[in-house]
């Protein structure tokens, strides 16, 4: 079943010459991005600044409306009013700077926040909030002030949050763009478990190539459209077309590449550190 689904899907941007105008001038951010999720899928996109890989993230929680096109949240479409409320609690947004997303001076306040303005009642809020921070490893830190907490920590605090109001599927957009290699570890590992263990689907968006080794499908976004799709062993052997795109493949699969063409009898698209040594040992 498909979780996400896109037809189509173009966007534009009004630009404003100054302030006093009322005639923008549209620039397309998206081109006709006609994409499928299934329901329970670790997807990433990636793509470099200006993609367009962000506005895309932007649609599938309705906080953008196509210009042309179709988006679908569960067979919703996002353009139906009255259906606004269920999409945004099926598909739970992560942003970048997890400040933007805390609100409370407490983080287990913070969690209860967004179940408590579903209506949800009060013994059930305590049960999703105890439920959250467990899953993402922040029991420990229920009473602590947000901003003592670590960049990593506040955005499991933020993923806790969302996780609260019991999405079927999580966006992230670029979530770990303002963390350290600590922070970016404990997030990932967070969000790769509710996949697992609670067949969430996840949809990340990012530029740090090793983070999506192990997702289950890949797309490769370029000047507002899709150019490249499929498993990151399939993508990550295209090693040339992601040059032309002006993206990096990760260091491990370049390293594998650059010996393959030295001359060693290596496999295509290794992702791992684990693959490169099995690789090398098996030469000997």
């Amino acid at each position: 079943m498909s979780m996400v689904r896109t037809d189509a899907l173009s966007h534009d941007y009004l630009i404003y010459e100054d302030e006093e105008s009322d005639q923008g001038t549209p620039v397309r951010a998206l081109s006709e991005v006609t994409i499928d999720i299934r329901e329970g899928e670790f997807v990433s996109i990636l793509g470099h600044n200006g993609s367009g890989k962000s506005t895309l993230a932007k649609h599938l929680n309705a906080l953008l409306l196509p210009t042309e096109g179709t988006v679908w949240i569960e067979g919703m479409d996002t353009k139906d009013d009255d259906k606004l409320w269920d999409i945004r609690q099926r598909a739970g947004m992560i942003f970048q700077n997890p400040d933007n997303q805390i609100i409370a001076s407490v983080v287990e306040e913070d969690v209860a926040f967004g179940p408590e303005n579903m209506g949800v009642p009060t013994q059930e809020i305590w049960d999703r909030v105890n439920s959250a921070l467990e899953r993402t490893g922040m029991t420990a830190y229920r009473e602590h002030s947000p901003n003592r907490l670590s960049g990593g920590q506040k955005q499991r605090v933020a993923i806790a949050g969302v996780l609260a109001m019991q999405p079927k599927c999580i966006i992230m957009d670029e979530p770990t763009a303002m963390l350290d290699p600590v922070g970016r570890k404990e997030v990932l590992a967070a969000v790769h478990q509710l996949n697992r263990e609670l067949g969430i689907t996840v949809i990340l968006i990012t530029h740090y190539m090793e983070e999506v080794i192990d997702s289950d499908r890949l797309f490769v976004m370029n000047k507002g459209r899709v150019v490249m799709s499929g498993t990151p062993k399939e993508l990550f052997a295209r090693v040339e077309e992601f040059e032309e795109l002006g993206l990096a493949v990760p260091q491990i699969t370049m390293l594998g590449y650059e010996l393959k063409k030295a001359g060693l009898d290596l496999p295509d698209a290794i992702l791992t550190r684990e693959e490169m040594t099995e690789a090398l040992c098996r030469l000997r």
